[in-house]
């Protein structure tokens, strides 16, 4: 058990930190897949720009990695290019 008053909070705070973190992964892979198994060109691209600033925002946050952001938003984009 943590014995500092400040390890007692870093425990709270990163527990929330896990599970906002969490959510945001967790939306931003539905996305992710909302696109690639659409069949609709209009659909798909309609949902790029949100998804490439969720991976943005993400990255910002260091929620993930920014060159994981710029890979994904890169396979995205030929993705929704090649349909």
């Amino acid at each position: 058990m943590a014995n500092h008053k400040s390890s007692i909070k870093r425990i709270r705070s990163n527990d929330a930190k896990r599970i906002r973190n969490r959510y945001h992964e967790k939306t931003m892979r539905n996305l992710i897949k909302s696109i690639r198994t659409s069949k609709d060109k209009k659909a798909a691209g309609d949902l790029l720009p949100k998804a490439a600033s969720m991976l943005d925002k993400l990255a910002k946050t260091n929620t993930i990695h920014k060159n994981k952001a710029a890979n994904l938003k890169s396979s995205l984009t030929k993705h929704v290019a090649a349909l």
